[in-house]
C-alpha cells in the first residue's frame, strides 16, 4: 500500500464520526487507494467512475458516501446498487449493513433464485438501500405493487464491465430510462471496455475518474506460472498440483458449469475435501458451497467465472487455471482471488495444446512471460491410473444422478453428496500417494 494511504485515516476523508466508528469496528484501520481518492469526491457530491482490482476496498468507496448522505436526508429506497451476480450482491448489502448497523440502515436484495414474494415484503418495509441483479430489479419494478425508485438519489453500477454483456443490457437501458436524471452515479469496473465508456456517456455528468491500479496488471506479491500439458493428462497435473500444494486453499476455475461437477466428484473421490459452485446450482446450494469453503470444511471450491469477482473470500492460497478464460482480461479477476492485501499467493494455469493461443493472449495484456511451473512428467503419469478410475466412478455418478434429477426437476451439482464425501475422508490425509 502507497505511504500516503497509510498515513490517512477515514475521519481525514471526510468521514464523519460514526461511520468512522464502523469502520473501526469492521476492523478497518485505513482507507485503501480507491476509498482515498474515491471518498472525498464522492463526499463533494461528484459523479465517479473507479477503475480497481478485486479486492481494493470498492464496496467501501461507494458505500460509506451513501450511507453519509443518507444521514443527512434519511428517505426509502435511497440509493440502489447493481450486480452482475447474486453472491456479490448479498455480499455488498452485508457490508453496507454492517457500516450502518448503527444508524438502523435497511437493506432489501433483489436477485433471481430467490422467493420474488419474500422480496417483495422487503420492499414494503421500505428499505434505504436496494441491492440487485438487473433481471430481478426490473421484474420487481414491473410487478411489485407500489414500488418505484422515482425518489433515487444514488445508482451504482458494480463490475460495470460485467453488467454489460449481452445478459444485461437490455435490463440496464430499461433501467436508466425509469429513474430519476437528477442522481449521483457511480461506475466501478475492474477494466474500462468501449461498453464501459459508452455508459459513461450515457448516464454520467462530468465524472472523476480514479484509477487505483495500472491498466490490466496483477499485484506484484503474485507468483504467476503456467504449465503446458497434453489435453488427455489435463486432471492428472490438476491432481499433482493439488497434492504438491495439499496445505492450501484453492480455487481452482473451469469454463463450464459441468466441469465443476465433474472434477468435484474426481477430487472428493481421491480424498480432496472438494466443493463446486457454478450458476446452475440453486441460489442456497451456492451459498452453502460458499460458506463451506469459507468456514474451512472444504479448502478447494471448484468454479466457474461466476466467483472470480467480487466474492468475499479473504485467504485463498493458490488459483488454477483449470481451463484457460477465452477472454484474456478475465485471467486478472481470476488471479485477483489470491495475493490480496499484500499477502503473497500462487496462480497456475494448465495449458493444452488448444488453448496456447489464449494462454499468448495472457502474457501479451499482462506484459510479461510467465515461468514454467516445475513438474516430472514421469512422476505426474504415476498418479493415471488412479486419476483414471476416480474420473469412470464420477462420470458414472454424475449419470445416475443426474437421471434422477431430470426426473424430480433438481438442479445437478453434486452437492448432496458432499457431506457423505467430508464424512469418509474424515482424518484421512488428503495428499494422494505417488507411488
Amino acid at each position: 500500500m502507497a505511504q500516503e494511504t497509510e498515513e490517512k485515516s477515514f475521519r481525514d476523508l471526510g468521514v464523519n464520526e460514526q461511520l468512522a466508528e464502523a469502520c473501526d469496528n469492521l476492523g478497518w484501520k485505513n482507507p485503501t487507494k480507491i476509498q482515498v481518492e474515491a471518498i472525498p469526491m464522492a463526499l463533494e457530491g461528484k459523479d465517479i467512475i473507479g477503475l480497481a482490482q478485486t479486492g481494493s476496498g470498492k464496496t467501501g468507496a461507494f458505500a460509506i458516501p451513501i450511507l453519509q448522505s443518507l444521514l443527512e436526508t434519511p428517505q426509502a429506497f435511497f440509493a440502489c446498487v447493481l450486480s452482475p451476480t447474486r453472491e456479490l450482491a448479498i455480499q455488498i448489502a452485508e457490508q453496507f449493513e454492517a457500516l450502518g448497523s448503527g444508524i438502523g440502515v435497511k437493506c432489501a436484495v433483489l436477485v433471481g433464485g430467490v422467493d420474488q414474494v419474500q422480496q417483495s415484503i422487503a420492499l414494503g418495509k421500505r428499505p434505504h438501500i436496494v441491492v440487485a441483479t438487473p433481471g430481478r430489479l426490473i421484474d420487481h419494478l414491473s410487478n411489485t405493487k407500489g414500488f418505484s425508485l422515482r425518489t433515487l438519489k444514488y445508482l451504482v453500477l458494480d463490475e460495470a464491465d460485467r453488467l454489460l454483456n449481452e445478459d444485461f443490457e437490455k435490463a440496464i437501458d430499461e433501467l436508466l430510462n425509469v429513474i430519476p436524471r437528477d442522481r449521483r452515479t457511480y461506475l466501478f469496473s475492474a477494466t474500462m471496455t468501449k461498453k464501459v465508456k459508452k455508459l459513461q456517456r450515457a448516464c454520467l455528468k462530468n465524472p472523476v475518474k480514479i484509477e487505483a491500479a495500472s491498466k490490466y496488471s496483477t499485484v506484484d506479491t503474485l507468483k504467476q506460472q503456467y504449465r503446458f500439458v497434453p489435453a488427455k493428462y489435463k486432471e492428472c497435473y490438476l491432481v499433482y498440483i493439488l497434492t504438491e500444494m495439499s496445505g492450501s486453499t484453492s480455487m481452482v476455475f473451469t469454463r463450464t458449469c459441468d466441469a465443476t461437477t465433474l472434477l468435484a466428484y474426481i477430487l472428493r473421490n481421491l480424498g480432496f475435501r472438494a466443493i463446486p459452485i457454478n450458476g446452475h446450482m440453486t441460489q442456497s446450494k451456492r451459498l452453502g458451497a460458499l460458506n463451506k469453503f469459507k468456514a474451512g470444511e472444504c479448502n478447494i471450491l471448484i468454479c466457474t467465472d461466476v466467483a472470480s469477482r467480487g466474492l468475499d473470500i479473504p485467504s485463498v492460497d493458490m488459483v488454477i487455471n483449470y481451463d484457460i478464460p477465452t477472454n484474456s482480461k478475465d485471467y486478472i479477476h481470476r488471479v485477483g482471488r489470491t495475493a490480496r492485501a499484500g499477502r503473497s499467493g500462487v496462480a497456475i494455469s494448465i495449458v493444452n495444446q488448444y488453448e496456447l493461443e489464449w494462454y499468448l493472449q495472457i502474457e501479451k495484456l499482462i506484459g510479461k512471460k510467465l515461468p514454467e511451473y516445475p513438474a516430472e512428467e514421469e512422476e505426474v503419469l504415476l498418479l493415471l491410473e488412479r486419476v483414471t478410475e476416480a474420473k469412470r466412478i464420477s462420470q458414472m455418478k454424475i449419470k445416475e444422478t443426474g437421471g434422477k434429477k431430470r426426473r424430480r426437476g433438481g438442479d445437478d451439482d453434486g452437492e448432496e453428496d458432499i457431506s457423505k464425501y467430508l464424512h469418509l475422508n474424515k482424518g484421512k490425509s488428503s495428499k494422494v500417494k505417488r507411488r
